[in-house]
């Protein structure tokens, strides 16, 4: 007996000291969606999440993800896995974005377009596009630190799309695109060269490519070099209908022959295409890509990947025309038998932590008295005035947002608002250029919920609010409920059991180039020195 006892304190010890390690690692595992499917197999998308423009990059046994940003603050998140298939939100390598004084408010559609991450010299490079500005970089020795402030490399209104590549004779080319609302040009893919620490691009442009010649369109450019070809992976066709092509060439300038490599065909993935090559430490090829999904974003997607001829056939062929089609599961990458575990991008957060959670963005550059996090177990919003020029959201910076998940998600909140005046207000929110979201209003002293939607935020659509329920305390319990096709039900609870429906069902919407958000809002009307704030107990995401 005593044997007994002793052993099942020595496997008590070693579960606790499981889950301690688990907690210690910050390990974070969806409710809603996890592409492990934990028999060796995944399923896509590999990420249910508006991580658009995917570029991946592996360093020894580990693999680096970023992505476009837009004006979403920090921008240009990093995220880091083991085997591609699940994937850990580490930092961000733009934590303000310039030119400031543009950024300090809401810049819809401009800011961080799609990135390309490279590795050289013992140092990660980001070289990225603000369409109105020209090709950035950013770099930094350790991915999870702080990254350098951002260089222009390369000034031009409607450069876009960057890739650098180092060449084995110490030549480095930057190749890139351009932006037809700002260039006047578009479906042309260009290259420079560079200096060689990568920090200024020469003005020796070369016109490799014109995709008015079968491609519809053609952007996004990735170079490469592999057995003596130069190869440029190009996303052709268009976001949502579009498809992957190739070209190659012995000659960096061309002229390049070029194939369809990844398309549609009889598959539901729509638009697969612009991401990254990555060959792993087994030698396996695989293609990451998005699929938009209008108010979920552009989804990410991972492709097996082979080489037949010196061309690149992604997904699986199967109709034998040597293009090919998306899969919906496959195995998993070899990564060296590594035994991992299931972990996915952080969702809910009970703001214990006296750092933001890496899921939260600003809808501008963040600005100090916005809200503070702290170790007292929320998270607290301080009621910012309107800005004098909006008549909606569309114009309101200090919105607190993160990505859908998933395709279906319920989304929970705890919230106590300590309002000082009558018209502050606080409230859970789905944005895009549509928006609705439970307001929490203070009037003649009282709290009260309802729902306020606006369609066309964009072009300053007018807000129209539900019937309002007074509030019994000022603590209370937010929710929205999303099922298919974005339908979004929103409900409220002053004991946190018992969930009330408010309003009517909102269909939600995409914002400009980024899908739509979920999150936090803390307004008021005028200037004030003492504005009330919100304390955001927790917020959840589950099924």
């Amino acid at each position: 007996m005593k044997f007994i006892k002793i052993i099942s304190l020595i496997l008590c010890c070693i579960a606790l000291q499981s889950v301690i390690g688990q907690v210690s690692n910050n390990s974070y595992r969806s409710q809603v969606w996890v592409a492990d499917n934990g028999d060796g197999t995944y399923k896509n998308p590999i990420l249910f999440a508006d991580y658009s423009d995917p570029d991946v990059i592996r360093v020894g046994d580990d693999y680096y993800m970023t992505s476009s940003s837009f004006n979403a603050v920090p921008g240009l998140p990093i995220l880091h896995s083991k085997d591609m298939i699940n994937w850990e939100l580490i930092n961000y390598a733009l934590q303000k974005q310039p030119p400031f004084d543009v950024y300090d408010k809401p810049g819809h559609g401009n800011g961080v377009w799609a990135p390309c991450i490279r590795y050289h010299n013992n140092e990660f490079y980001i070289y990225y596009p603000d369409p109105d500005y020209g090709i950035y970089m950013v770099k930094t020795k350790d991915p999870k630190a702080t990254w350098s402030e951002p260089i222009l490399v390369k000034e031009g209104k409607g450069l876009i799309d960057p890739s650098p590549l180092w060449d084995d004779d110490g030549k480095v080319y930057l190749g890139y695109a351009f932006a037809g609302s700002r260039a006047g040009i578009k479906s042309l893919l260009a290259i420079c060269t560079m200096n060689s620490e990568g920090t200024l691009a020469n003005s020796d442009d070369v016109i490799i490519i014109d995709g008015h010649e079968g491609e519809t369109t053609i952007e996004g450019p990735k170079l490469y070099k592999r057995n003596g070809y130069y190869y440029v992976f190009a996303p052709a066709g268009g976001v949502p209908i579009g498809w992957q092509t190739v070209m190659r060439s012995k000659n960096i300038y061309g002229p390049y022959e070029k194939r369809k490599v990844l398309e549609q065909g009889k598959t539901t993935i729509n638009g697969p295409h612009q991401g990254a090559w990555v060959t792993t430490q087994t030698g396996e090829d695989w293609f990451f890509h998005f699929q938009d999904r209008g108010a979920y974003g552009r989804i990410v997607h991972l492709q097996p990947m082979k080489w037949v001829n010196d061309w690149p056939i992604m997904g699986t062929d199967q109709d034998g025309n040597g293009i090919g089609e998306p899969v919906l599961n496959y195995k998993k990458p070899n990564v060296g038998n590594k035994k991992l575990s299931i972990e996915t991008p952080p969702e809910s957060d009970e703001f214990n932590s006296p750092s933001l959670g890496l899921q939260w963005q600003w809808h501008a550059n963040k600005q100090v008295y916005w809200g503070f996090p702290s170790t007292m177990g929320y998270y607290t919003l301080y009621c910012q005035p309107m800005p004098k020029e909006a008549t909606n959201l569309w114009d309101v910076g200090n919105l607190l947002l993160q990505k859908f998940p998933a395709e279906e998600f319920t989304a929970t909140t705890k919230m106590t608002f300590n309002a000082r005046f009558d018209e502050e207000q606080t409230g859970l929110l789905i944005m895009g250029l549509d928006y609705s979201y439970l307001r929490v209003l203070q009037k003649s002293g009282e709290l009260y919920v309802s729902q306020v939607s606006c369609k066309d935020a964009d072009k300053k659509g007018v807000e129209k609010e539900s019937d309002s329920v007074k509030l019994k305390s000022n603590t209370f319990y937010l929710q929205v409920r999303v099922t298919k096709g974005g339908i979004c039900k929103f409900f409220y609870s002053e004991d946190g059991t018992k969930f009330n429906p408010i309003g009517e069902p909102f269909t939600a919407r995409e914002g400009k180039w980024i899908g739509a958000k979920i999150g936090f809002l803390a307004l008021r009307k005028g200037v004030i020195n003492d504005a009330g704030n919100v304390l955001i107990d927790w917020f959840r995401i589950n099924k």
